[in-house]
């Protein structure tokens, strides 16, 4: 039977070098059961949800009251029972039964790693749910934790309340300070009145953070405060919101993405009144790591997909993976993959870090906001790029609905979209090299690791600096630009700081042996590659090792 766990050696890999000893063992016996689940029981479910089983909303009730249920298949609320039930939102805040000690965010996200493999469209509300559980356990006063915290922690001990983030609005989009929707106060709660005009997972949560104007005299995202607002209200009722209509996506059709109406709707107040936007953009940070192992969960998948095929499929009387120009395909596939997910787990370990208050430093904090556009921005490009290349591999047969591919090109292309556009994360970078400049802390860092590494690397270590002298000079170039041409420059820039990240992401990867070794020599001959038209045969001559090294699933393995 399939398991997306045992196939990904890599995953182990990295859980090894970020968890203590007892965590791993214990977070590898239950990934390897999730492994299987998502594989098999979770893959079968998603497939009819994207196909038959979408939310639909139920408009109105029998007798004519505007009620806004968004139906949800019987399969996917298993799917649903299943993933929290595992604590891949709730141990992140508190202690793990049989563990002794509470969780963190590389053991969810590797959860959310195997999740995305088959069913990105349902990691989304467990994204938003993370956000949510983020927002309350750092800002929300004694009384609303304790109120709807517990919930939104559920493991299947307490009814569980799925979490969204209603931000955007018609008229402003990325422009969040833009948006219109009013906060009244009444009495020790507020109400709202406004659209929200992208609210995924509505309808489907039991509570949403909400950003809205107590006063209009304050404009822009300085004016915006931070709200919980109840879907129900405490007799079960709906909380004054209204679904226009739920959005009809290219792909994740297993969330329901609405048009929200808050209509008077009952809120609460979340910590102080002038830093909603501010709250907002730290949990913002973390959906955008979310989103990043949903790129990597389906470039792995698109590969895994590409490889299987491959070792089946025959054509002018030999197997696909014979040919050449096949196993260089496989070949970097598989090191973009593993560099990329490498350079997310470093991202999320920062993270964590900064979440959990061990680096308040402000540098660590701004290197944390870098690292986290830098990895989304690259992932996402990654799976669209990916998801392609597996229906190249399959042929015509990649373009039919029977196979998993088209599916995962149309969830792959949101990724692009959601939490930040290529050139929202590019201008975020901008912003983050003018206000802290800081170009000149990641050049540095990444020269002290590179520093730091065994003789044996060297070599390859020589390049990575040389690239970096090179970056930092053109860039305090256009730093002294007007600001015009600096926006002009920003996504490169940001592909410039990717490719020296992912380098030396590779290269710390490549001390712990042959293989890995292998894997940077290829990825840095690539990402730093000065002539176009150069040959070399590094992908074939590493192809035993690289691909023929991890588990091989073909389709025959499935009958």
């Amino acid at each position: 039977m399939r398991n997306f766990y045992h196939e990904d050696p890599n995953l182990a890999f990295l859980l090894k070098e970020y968890l203590d000893l007892d965590f791993f063992q214990w977070a590898e016996e239950e990934l390897m059961e999730y492994g299987e689940l998502c594989a098999n029981e979770i893959d079968e479910r998603a497939r009819h949800t994207d196909q038959e089983g979408q939310p639909r909303l139920v408009k109105y009730d029998k007798m004519g009251n505007d009620i806004s249920f968004v139906w949800r298949n019987e399969g996917y609320l298993k799917t649903v029972k299943q993933t929290y039930d595992r604590g891949i939102v709730g141990y992140i805040h508190k202690e793990i039964p049989g563990l002794g000690k509470k969780g963190n965010y590389i053991y969810s996200f590797a959860q959310g790693y195997l999740l995305s493999q088959t069913e990105p469209g349902f990691y989304c509300p467990v994204t938003l749910t993370m956000a949510t559980a983020y927002l309350l356990d750092h800002y929300a006063n004694e009384k609303l934790k304790n109120k709807f915290l517990p919930h939104v922690l559920a493991t299947g001990d307490i009814e569980l309340f799925e979490g969204a983030t209603f931000l955007t609005e018609r008229q402003g989009g990325s422009d969040v300070g833009a948006n219109e929707t009013r906060a009244v106060k009444e009495g020790d709660h507020y109400r709202l009145t406004g659209e929200k005009y992208f609210a995924s997972n509505a309808g489907a949560c039991g509570v949403a953070m909400v950003l809205a104007r107590i006063d209009d005299q304050i404009p822009g995202t300085k004016g915006l405060s931070l709200f919980l607002v109840p879907w129900k209200k405490e007799d079960g009722s709906n909380n004054n919101l209204t679904i226009r209509r739920l959005k009809d996506k290219l792909g994740v059709k297993a969330v329901p993405s609405a048009e929200v109406l808050l209509e008077g709707s009952k809120a609460f107040l979340v910590g102080e009144a002038t830093k909603g936007f501010s709250y907002m953009a730290e949990a913002l940070n973390l959906s955008r790591l979310c989103n990043a192992i949903a790129s990597v969960g389906i470039m792995q998948r698109a590969y895994l997909e590409a490889k299987s095929y491959a070792y089946e499929r025959s054509a002018f009387k030999q197997k696909l993976k014979d040919f050449p120009m096949i196993r260089e395909s496989l070949v970097n596939m598989k090191v973009k993959q593993e560099v990329e997910m490498s350079a997310i787990f470093s991202s999320i370990a920062l993270f964590d870090r900064v979440a959990s208050g061990q680096s308040v430093s402000k540098e660590d904090q701004a290197l944390n906001r870098l690292l986290i556009a830098l990895v989304k921005k690259e992932s996402a490009e990654q799976a669209v790029h990916f998801s392609h290349e597996a229906i190249e591999m399959h042929g015509g047969n990649g373009y039919i609905e029977d196979f998993v591919t088209p599916r995962l090109l149309r969830d792959a292309q949101v990724l692009t979209v959601w939490e930040g556009t290529g050139n929202i994360l590019g201008l975020e970078v901008l912003r983050l090299i003018q206000k802290y400049e800081i170009h000149h802390l990641f050049f540095a860092k990444m020269k002290k690791e590179l520093d730091d590494l065994p003789e044996a690397l060297s070599e390859e270590a020589k390049k990575v600096i040389t690239a970096i002298q090179s970056a930092h000079v053109r860039i305090n170039q256009i730093c002294q630009m007007e600001h015009a041409m600096q926006t002009y420059h920003c996504k490169r820039i940001t592909k410039w700081l990717t490719d020296i990240f992912e380098c030396t992401i590779a290269l710390k990867d490549a001390a712990s042996g042959e293989r890995k070794h292998a894997i940077a020599e290829i990825f840095i001959e690539q990402a730093l590659r000065k002539d176009p038209y150069s040959i070399s045969e590094l992908t074939l001559n590493h192809y035993e090792l690289i691909i023929e090294s991890t588990p091989v699933y073909t389709q025959l393995q499935r009958n």
